[in-house]
């Protein structure tokens, strides 16, 4: 039995160790295919770098919030982490039963704390079976959030785990009969059942049954080695090792996640200057091998867990994108190019292959033909991506919120779409509208500037224009950014009208821009076109830097802290506080709900008339994944007397998308249950009178659902959809003043998003 046991467990060892280095290599290899990043990107603050993951794996941080399951998977990747002494102990046990670790062995805090991890690492992997086991037939199809992964890898690292676990817990009884332990010690205080069954055998028969155990727990950990070391592509596995670097090289040194900005377009590690690219940029993702090594880092170790499918709003509504089965292609497209791409092969942005013949001439068959598929292709095309995938997400965020190892979804679809809008003119054709409105007239709708003022007309109170009424905003405490959809759009033009009441009553000295803004960019970056986001971007930077004062030319600067931007939308309020600062423009930007709750709190407006109804709010995803501003909507709602605040199930992180971000508002949905009518029917399902957002796009998308549902008789005719701003101005009007907010006006009816 010894024999045997011996030489099973060097064999396997001796293949083992060998197949893990070349597959590490392999990876190695693999990963720094992709391009590089601009130098510190990823390695700036080591220190907090490292102690965000520290936070991360110790705290679980991402998978606690899934409950039961976080917990369980904590103990199971502790145990994976600290239990290799006892393989090692147990390659000692092959040569010496009764042999014990230096130092560690007979250590009773180790002894007991190996007992315990080795309880609760086998109570983790059973949990989890179950979970699994449970949520494949209860939840088929779509539903599941295991759907698409590949089943048999699951459910042999688990049954590994679960055996490990199990070899552990028998060779601790089986030692303590060996060790003659009598009556119950601390050392053993799990396995001590086990001691007293196996106390009274012969010491011949429990030196085999060691071998014999050793053995086992020795060859399963080699087999899964073997296993995982001939299957790279094995996520599930290799995500206990990849999740580490992947989580230190995350977009944020801070720890939050890869939302809000987007990453500058950038070619060969270095951001691409527009105004006089480079001959050999690359512009956007059109090979797998343009994408960052963080990326192919990304795609290497995702581990199907399928918590990002599960929040995507398009998956859920019966769309083909699902950014764990995206993730998966590109990761399986890439490993198995890999050979083609080591050798030299490449194609130039003309699609021309850069490498010899008699480079390739030693490539599989199978990796050159992987390398003539395109990345983004229709079926027939043999795409890797199709591309109803690529353009159903919303950017909502909801993926790399919930991803546990920090994959970076949205700036893969980003960087893909970019390659298809900027050199292959390739999108929907809707879309195509608003980018020719926004190059001719800088709004989506391509109205004239001069109705940018329209609304101010409305309203019984002087609004301060800059370069008209004011000189510059040095005079006023906020430029109140309304946007697009705020000056244009006849449904947020309610809430402008509302917020700017509320300034002028809470007696805020604000002013507003003239007319010559353009749109702040955010459709048209998440759409792709980076050269007119950068366009119009820089515009708005030199309008605004000159509006507040700022002089290039002169060398006048203003501190960021005097140049204070609030904006009612989302969207706006995001690219101007994130993404501007790429283009020389840095500025204090609050979102309106944040001032209205501070103007409450220092009693300057006093909610005071009751507001009847039950209200539940929607999550602006931009507002709330993207630049986590959870709580001031939730708190002027409270402050209203009369409302009463009922959640829906998906909300805050989990909050569902309206549909309308990623440029999303100006495309049709033509394949599954639109989005917004999903969110509408969780909504409605609390049968309120009120449903209330703070968001232009999410207030058009919401508004026009509920008002279909009215037509079709499903939903009450009072049910209304209103920004906080509209109820906050209801509350803090006396019920003598004049009518006209949220609670008085007859909702709107439905007009086309685009």
């Amino acid at each position: 039995m010894q024999l045997a046991a011996i030489v099973v467990s060097l064999v396997l060892t001796a293949v083992g160790v060998a197949l893990l280095a070349r597959a590490v290599a392999q990876i190695y290899r693999f990963v720094r295919l992709g391009q590089s990043v601009p130098a510190g990107s990823r390695t700036d603050d080591p220190k907090q770098r490292t102690i965000t993951l520290v936070k991360e794996f110790l705290g679980h941080t991402r998978m606690n919030r899934w409950g039961i399951v976080g917990f369980a998977h904590w103990f199971v990747a502790i145990g994976f982490l600290t239990l290799p002494p006892t393989l090692a102990q147990a390659y000692g046990q092959l040569f010496q039963a009764d042999w014990v670790l230096p130092v560690l062995g007979g250590f009773l805090p180790f002894e007991m704390y190996i007992e315990f991890i080795g309880l609760m690492t086998v109570a983790g992997i059973l949990v989890l079976i179950a979970i699994r086991l449970l949520n494949l037939p209860t939840r088929p199809g779509r539903k599941s959030r295991f759907a698409g992964s590949t089943a048999w890898q699951a459910y042999f690292v688990e049954y590994v785990i679960l055996t490990i676990g199990l070899a552990i817990l028998v060779l601790r009884g089986l030692e303590g009969a060996i060790h003659h332990v009598e009556g119950y010690e601390a050392a053993y205080f799990v396995s001590y059942p086990l001691v007293e069954a196996f106390d009274g055998l012969e010491t011949g028969t429990l030196q085999n049954l060691i071998y014999f155990t050793a053995m086992i727990k020795i060859s399963v950990s080699l087999i899964w080695m073997i296993t995982v070391s001939l299957n790279i592509t094995m996520g599930v596995a290799w995500h206990r090792f990849l999740a580490f670097p992947n989580i230190w090289f995350k977009r944020e040194s801070s720890g939050d996640v890869a939302l809000g900005a987007l990453q500058p377009m950038t070619s060969g590690g270095k951001p691409i200057d527009f105004e006089d690219p480079g001959e050999d940029d690359t512009f956007g993702v059109s090979q797998v091998e343009q994408f960052s090594w963080k990326g192919i880092l990304d795609f290497s170790t995702c581990t199907e867990c399928g918590r990002c499918q599960s929040q995507c709003p398009a998956w859920n509504t019966g769309k083909p994108l699902s950014p764990k089965l995206m993730i998966m292609s590109l990761r399986d497209h890439a490993h198995a190019k890999a050979p083609y791409l080591l050798a030299g092969g490449g194609k130039d942005m003309e699609g021309e292959e850069q490498a010899t013949e008699e480079q390739l001439k030693d490539v599989p068959a199978a990796a050159l033909a992987e390398a003539e598929r395109p990345l983004v292709g229709t079926l027939e095309e043999n795409g890797v991506i199709d591309p109803d995938v690529l353009w159903s997400c919303t950017t909502c965020g909801a993926c790399v919120e919930q991803c546990p190892v920090d994959i970076e979804h949205v700036d893969h679809i980003v960087d893909m779409r970019r390659y298809q809008v900027m050199i292959e003119s390739s999108f929907p054709s809707e879309a195509g509208t608003m980018l020719k409105n926004l190059e001719k007239k800088g709004n989506p709708w391509g109205l004239a500037k001069k109705q940018r003022l329209e609304w101010t007309k409305e309203v019984d109170f002087e609004v301060p224009v800059v370069g008209k009424d004011i000189e510059d905003l040095t005079e006023v405490e906020y430029l109140y950014w309304v946007g697009c959809a705020g000056a244009l759009e006849d449904r947020a033009k309610k809430t402008t009208k509302a917020f700017a009441e509320l300034l002028h009553i809470a007696g805020v000295k604000f002013a507003i821009m003239g007319g010559d803004e353009k749109c702040s960019g955010d459709s048209p970056r998440r759409l792709g076109n980076e050269f007119l986001f950068q366009q119009l971007g820089a515009e708005n930077v030199g309008m605004l830097n000159m509006a507040f004062g700022e002089d290039e030319d002169e060398g006048v600067t203003v501190e960021r802290s005097r140049k204070k931007i609030v904006a009612t939308c989302p969207h706006c309020f995001n690219t101007i506080a994130n993404e501007y600062p790429q283009l020389g423009g840095h500025y204090e930007v609050i979102h309106h709900t944040q001032l209205l709750q501070h103007l409450i709190d220092e009693g300057r407006l006093v909610p005071v008339t009751p507001v009847e109804g039950l209200i539940t709010y929607h999550d602006p995803c931009y507002l709330g994944r993207h630049n986590k501003v959870y709580t001031p909507p939730r708190e002027i709602i409270g402050r209203v007397p009369g409302l009463r605040n009922e959640e829906m199930h998906r909300h805050k992180e989990r909050g569902f998308c309206c549909g309308a971000g990623g440029a999303r508002m100006w495309m049709e949905e033509r394949i599954g249950k639109r989005i917004n009518t999903e969110r509408v029917d969780e909504a409605l399902s609390l049968n309120p009178d009120i449903v209330s957002t703070a968001c232009p796009f999410c207030l058009v998308m919401l508004t026009d659902s509920v008002n279909g549902k009215k037509n079709e008789g499903k939903a009450k005719e009072n049910v209304q959809v209103v920004d906080v701003a509209q109820l906050l101005l209801e509350s803090v009007k006396t019920p003598a003043e004049p009518e006209g907010t949220a609670g008085t006006e007859p909702a709107p009816e439905p007009e086309p998003a685009s």
